[in-house]
């Protein structure tokens, strides 16, 4: 017959003891490795969220900057269109100005009666020239008359010096020039159908056309119409 050993009550609390110790070791184990992987865990969703709240971030910064350069830039355009705008209506301004001036003073040419007649003259075969007939009429102001009659008796000599032939060139009394006109002739042809404006008003009009590309060289520099920049 075995004998049991009782356990006495001090070592059944010493067992229970243990247990229990070993039981809370684990368990605190358990509960570090719990706390270790949410810390983990923790720090990586939140690098996760720092990077898409840096890229978003970036990504409003890129968009708000392209935003702000393409505003600048059409601010800038804008700017260089209302410039270029007003300088090329400045530079109209100013040659109207200049022809309007032009206008004015050819009315002052006809005061100098020995000029003017030379340019009478001048004009009168010009007409001659490139009409290149027999008989031409000149129409003039009713006021020139005797200085006209003076300039063709000189045109008609020096046409015939030049070409080797006569012209016979009258002054068509009927249907004069107006008087508000600034001077100058008309040297009709054929019968009245053909003729060459050579009156003031027709020539500072040719003016204005072909010598206007000279006339902005000269006031304005040879790169006028140069693309303006930004």
């Amino acid at each position: 017959m075995s004998h049991v050993h009782a356990m006495s009550d001090d070592q059944v609390a010493g067992e229970l003891k243990k247990m229990t110790a070993f039981i809370r070791q684990e368990a605190e184990e358990k509960a570090s490795e719990i706390r270790f992987k949410a810390d983990e865990e923790f720090a990586s969703e939140k690098a996760k969220l720092v990077r898409e709240e840096t890229s978003a971030i970036d990504t409003s910064y890129e968009k708000k900057f392209k935003q702000a350069s393409m505003s600048q830039q059409i601010t800038r355009s804008t700017v260089s269109n209302k410039t270029r705008l007003r300088i090329l209506s400045s530079r109209q301004e100013l040659l109207d100005s200049l022809f309007e001036q032009g206008s004015k003073k050819l009315k002052e040419v006809s005061k100098d009666k020995g000029k003017y007649q030379s340019i009478l003259k001048n004009l009168i075969l010009e007409g001659a020239y490139a009409l290149a007939e027999d008989k031409l009429q000149v129409k003039a102001r009713k006021a020139d008359f005797d200085l006209v009659k003076k300039a063709i008796e000189e045109a008609q000599s020096e046409y015939k010096e030049k070409i080797g032939k006569d012209v016979s060139i009258s002054v068509n009394e009927s249907d004069p020039l107006p008087e508000g006109s600034a001077g100058g002739v008309i040297v009709a042809g054929t019968g009245g159908r053909i003729d060459i404006n050579n009156t003031f008003e027709e020539r500072l009009k040719l003016l204005e056309t072909d010598a206007l590309p000279s006339i902005r060289v000269t006031l304005f520099g040879e790169n006028e119409n140069r693309k303006f920049h930004d």
